[in-house]
């Protein structure tokens, strides 16, 4: 039996109502479909908490550059319907771009330096888009717990910042990057690789591997880190390097040394398709 999906913010807020009128908590997994095993670990994380799980599938429009691949970004509906029923989502909200941004929209919400960095450099007014559509994802559902992957480790801070920032009363989780068995993390985009690039995709778990690597045999230069990764993309066939970075893990902020919480991430373009990941550096 397929899960039941709303497709209007009237519904999803009806549903939820009863949901917590019958005294049930609410998780919620914010996602733009083409639902995969990390998808699947949020779920499972949201169903071991709380007592009823929403499961949003939008692609966002706002979040997307005018030459980015909105219009080819996967949508698999029926596929996502199914893989939500057999991991026990109890409700699905599947809204058209109309219902989430009527003609007459201006709001949006501004993120600041958070979103002028790794990604947001390469990418402006992502953050934005992607900040502005989860507040009206948590204002419309109302959740007691949202869960986020930590490969979208420059999300999670933002949105972390914006819950903080704006007093909303909902619990941030974050799960670890769930990945292929040759340490690809899991990805919508990876479908866009054909075979050769998924084989060279690698490249970025070796990176931050070797990253790993050297700050465990005790290397805290940032210089050094970066560079490392850097170089295994170099030598990677068909890699380019967006970039490779090891930043503060908190702000985001350039960092000459890991003397404190830390973020090494990276973005490869394969063809036009982008792929990030990135690992935790804790002295």
């Amino acid at each position: 039996m397929l899960s039941p999906i709303a497709t209007t913010v009237a519904d999803t807020r009806s549903a939820v109502a009863a949901a917590r009128k019958a005294g049930r908590r609410i998780g919620f997994v914010p996602t733009m479909g083409a639902l995969h095993a990390g998808h699947v670990a949020l779920i499972r994380a949201s169903r071991a908490e709380t007592d009823f799980t929403v499961v949003s599938i939008f692609v966002n429009p706002t979040q997307f550059g005018p030459n980015e691949d909105y219009s080819r970004y996967p949508r698999t509906l029926d596929a996502d319907r199914q893989l939500c029923a057999q991991v026990g989502t109890d409700l699905i909200f599947a809204p058209t771009a109309e219902e989430m941004y009527p003609p007459d929209v201006r709001t949006t919400v501004e993120v600041g330096s958070l979103g002028e960095v790794l990604c947001g450099a390469s990418r402006p007014g992502h953050f934005r888009g992607v900040a502005t559509v989860v507040l009206k994802l948590f204002n419309i559902v109302q959740p007691d717990f949202a869960y986020f992957g930590q490969k979208d480790a420059q999300q999670v801070a933002i949105i972390r910042r914006m819950t903080a920032d704006l007093n909303l009363p909902v619990r941030i989780r974050v799960i670890p990057t769930v990945r292929e068995a040759d340490g690809l993390a899991m990805s919508s985009r990876n479908r866009y690789l054909d075979p050769g690039q998924r084989l060279n995709a690698t490249c970025l778990d070796r990176a931050l591997k070797k990253v790993d690597q050297l700050f465990a045999n005790g290397e805290r230069r940032v210089p050094v880190l970066e560079a490392a990764m850097a170089g295994i993309v170099a030598a990677t066939p068909g890699a380019r390097l967006d970039y490779a970075r090891v930043v503060d893990a908190n702000t985001l902020d350039t960092i000459a040394a890991v003397d404190r919480p830390a973020l090494a991430a990276l973005a490869v373009y394969f063809g036009a398709t982008r792929l990030i990941d990135n690992s935790l550096l804790a002295p």
